[in-house]
């Protein structure tokens, strides 16, 4: 992370706020990336359309679904709406950019929400490092980075 006076600014991909709600333990990467966000180790953004995704992906996959309590899904988008910054995508129109097109808000929300890093699991998206204006790191790395500072 930069040392200047301006957090970070991180958005991070459902799917590592998934891994965080299959497995709070400390073994998971996802555990210190989300506790950081929480405490306000950097400036966490979200948006209504990754929301929906989270609470829907768990919906709809029952291996999820299976293992993951809607009220789980429900506090943890409460305690983010709470902490995060809410980048409003509603007005914006959604160009594609990537392969798989349900990843392209991700990308608008990062360059409309000025992100630093988006973390992910996705390898398509980890992939386009140097097309982007942000870093796009793997849940691992970022998780390093925060342990080094």
């Amino acid at each position: 992370m930069r040392m200047n006076s301006r957090p970070e600014r991180v958005l991070l991909d459902t799917n590592v706020l998934i891994t965080y709600l299959l497995d709070r333990t400390r073994k998971s990467p996802a555990t210190p990336i989300v506790e950081a966000a929480l405490v306000g180790r950097y400036r966490l953004l979200v948006s209504d359309e990754l929301l929906h995704e989270l609470a829907s992906r768990v919906e709809r996959k029952p291996y999820l679904a299976s293992r993951i309590a809607p009220s789980d899904v429900d506090t943890l988008t409460v305690v983010l709406t709470g902490v995060a910054e809410q980048i409003d995508l509603s007005m914006i129109a959604i160009p594609r950019i990537v392969r798989d097109p349900d990843d392209d808000y991700l990308i608008t929300l990062a360059v409309t929400g000025r992100a630093d890093i988006l973390v992910t699991g996705d390898h398509d998206l980890l992939e386009l490092t140097d097309l982007t204006s942000f870093r796009i790191m793997a849940l691992r790395d970022f998780a390093d980075l925060l342990d080094e500072r």
